[in-house]
């Protein structure tokens, strides 16, 4: 990508007040015209969002959306809206031993309406209420627990134990919380099992096996790929391949899954700093937490901004088969509408807020800190334009050209069209609210949006 070094926060700020108005536009939509009968919201066809019955994951996503919204304008309506929509809807996601999207699902609602009332944006009224929440959702999603023969673990995924996926490491957000919360997840004969050690026993696990160094694991190795899914033994626990479930292979980068990573690893690193040194020292000190994670912050962030086209909006894998037909993609601006292989703006939303962590995190009066940020600036421009936001009044996305499941066709081509395009997903349309929040806040001089921003003070 090309980095503009000039690009400040307050050049953003029209662009932001008029996206926080289409925002609100499109979450009143969505609530007089979609019928949650239907499940889950999960991404648009021909402009009007469907379900699809893989797994809920998204429905925090639209009800957490609310939430955004509210702490950004103000509108009582959104606030109000949310709060009566997670009582109602989510419970069944607290107690969920089927997924590892809890810190997707339960932060987004619970964990943001939490916040707020920290904050005191809304009434302190149901702080015990959401605490507990997000208490059994870390330690649900801390059961699903596959051990590895070096004595470490993984949260695993939906698949099954044999199976790590790269985006779980963004789910460790619910399970750190609950363990700053004071929560265990107990086990048999009242065994307590450490919340804050099965994360970073997550953690490391994502950093060791799914993220690539350039150091000669496969002949495909280089700096910062990272592959979907890690396949492991499940007899020994021992690590077998690199595969991919919603990527073009297990040796190629799906960027969605590399986004993940890119956000996970700064926040992690901003959450760490949180913890007393002697709180990690049975876990290997903190200077050892913060260089892995580094690391993989680093990595992940580096492969986005040399393998993204120059205004930081991706292609849907790296390794796309019909990549070669565009020719040096990479020295030219996204084409949504290119014939050969779709975006996945939905990537960009979700990696620029990692790209700007990581550069705060190293400092912005450092070198390196400040071209991270000026990348992850640079992405966000890009998803503020008429070419990426759903304008058109009759069409309920809000992030446009977002992709769910290539290699199965999920996503829906429009005629005249051969690839999918013009098209928006939930987690692109929450994660473009939540970058928006974060930087909006950044601008303003205001507290930090994190997501252990639910905590006490």
């Amino acid at each position: 990508m090309r980095i503009d070094e000039s690009l400040t926060l307050a050049d953003l700020a029209p662009a932001l007040s008029r996206f926080w108005q289409l925002s609100g536009d499109k979450i009143d939509l969505m609530l007089r015209e979609y019928d949650l009968a239907q499940g889950s919201p999960v991404f648009t066809q021909a402009g009007k969002y469907s379900t699809r019955g893989w797994t809920e994951w998204t429905e925090g996503f639209y009800y957490g959306s609310a939430f955004l919204q509210f702490d950004a304008t103000g509108e009582q309506r959104f606030a109000d809206e949310a709060r009566k929509l997670t009582v109602e809807r989510m419970a069944s996601h607290v107690s969920h031993i089927g997924v590892h999207d809890h810190g997707f699902n339960n932060l987004s609602t619970y964990g943001n309406w939490l916040r707020l009332q920290r904050e005191g944006k809304l009434p302190a009224d149901q702080i015990d209420f959401c605490e507990l929440a997000v208490k059994i959702s870390g330690a649900v999603q801390a059961s699903r627990w596959s051990p590895t023969h070096d004595g470490g673990g993984y949260i695993y995924s939906f698949n099954g134990p044999h199976s790590l996926f790269v985006d779980t490491i963004r789910s460790c957000r619910i399970v750190m919380v609950a363990h700053a919360m004071g929560h265990s997840l107990m086990g048999e004969n009242d065994e307590s099992n450490s919340l804050l050690e099965r994360a970073l026993q997550h953690i490391e696990a994502t950093a060791r096996y799914s993220v690539f160094y350039g150091e000669g694991r496969d002949s495909y190795d280089e700096w910062g790929r990272t592959a979907h899914e890690s396949v492991f033994n499940p007899n020994d626990g021992r690590f077998r391949c690199p595969n991919s479930q919603q990527g073009y292979s297990g040796f190629t980068t799906w960027t969605r899954g590399l986004a993940w990573a890119m956000v996970g690893f700064p926040e992690q690193l901003e959450f760490l700093d949180t913890l007393s040194d002697a709180e990690l020292e049975p876990f290997g000190g903190k200077a050892k937490w913060r260089e892995l994670m580094l690391k993989g912050a680093r990595a992940t962030c580096d492969w986005f901004i040399a393998n993204t086209p120059t205004d930081g909006i991706p292609y849907w894998d790296g390794g796309a088969p019909g990549l070669v037909n565009l020719g040096d993609w990479r020295e030219r601006e996204s084409e949504p509408f290119n014939a050969h292989e779709p975006i996945d703006s939905s990537a960009a939303a979700i990696g620029a807020q990692g790209l700007i962590r990581l550069g705060r995190y190293l400092g912005a009066d450092t070198a390196d800190g400040r071209r991270y940020i000026q990348a992850g600036l640079t992405s966000f421009r890009t998803l503020l334009t008429d070419t990426y936001l759903g304008i058109a009044p009759d069409h309920q996305g809000l992030l446009l050209h977002s992709i769910y499941h290539r290699p199965n066709n999920w996503d829906y081509t429009p005629e005249g069209q051969s690839i999918p395009c013009g098209e928006a997903c939930m987690w692109g349309d929450y994660h473009l609210r939540e970058l928006a929040l974060y930087v909006d806040r950044l601008r303003q001089d205001q507290p930090e949006y994190t997501f252990f921003g639910c905590l006490k003070s």
